[in-house]
């Protein structure tokens, strides 16, 4: 089998707590945060974000369309840090322990460029990736191949000397059909 040549992690509830209905349950209500999850798809706005829309223009563009919860909608940018988190402790410290032991890491994840910066002033092992892969940056998002064929590109290791770990089972099978090897991640512990 061939050696492993670097790991890349998924940031979203693979090092970081992503649940924004968390967020919106602590702060809302349940039955708020299901009303405004039911007629606005938030989701789908994050993704427009991910795929490299402003942050701030695209949130407050859709709370324009929507006033009745335009405050509610807001906040997914305005208290963005408050939806991303925790920290996964034992993510980060295996993350750390790979490096310290001369095994590259690198991110790939779905992720805005004005969320991901916000996040780097947060999160500092952001900051400790040998190389990141954030689809905002790139204009496209996990998991669509493309993504997983311009890290190859990008980084010259061959498929299946990466060993990839994500929380979705979809970007794990793309990533798994394309020759890399996975994690499906469930927690820290495996």
């Amino acid at each position: 089998m061939t050696e492993i040549r670097a790991v890349l992690f998924d940031i979203g509830n693979v090092l970081i707590g992503w649940q924004p209905e968390r967020f919106y349950d602590r702060e809302f209500g349940v039955e708020r945060r299901r009303e405004v999850f039911e007629r606005v798809d938030l989701h789908h706005m994050n993704e427009l974000v991910d795929r490299g829309g402003d942050f701030r223009e695209t949130v407050y563009e859709t709370a324009r369309r929507h006033p009745d919860m335009a405050s509610e909608i807001r906040q997914w940018h305005d208290r963005w840090i408050d939806l991303a988190g925790p920290v996964i402790d034992g993510s980060v410290t295996l993350m750390r322990r790979l490096r310290a032991k001369g095994v590259p890491v690198m991110a790939l994840s779905n992720f805005g460029i004005g969320s991901f910066a916000l996040a780097e002033t947060h999160y500092d092992f952001l900051a400790e990736f040998d190389r990141r892969y954030v689809s905002g940056d790139m204009g496209v998002i996990k998991p669509d191949p493309e993504i997983y064929a311009m890290v190859e590109s990008d980084c010259g290791i061959a498929p299946n000397a990466l060993l990839f770990t994500d929380d979705r089972p979809a970007n794990i099978a793309v990533a798994a059909a394309r020759g890399w090897r996975t994690h499906l991640f469930e927690g820290p512990a495996g």
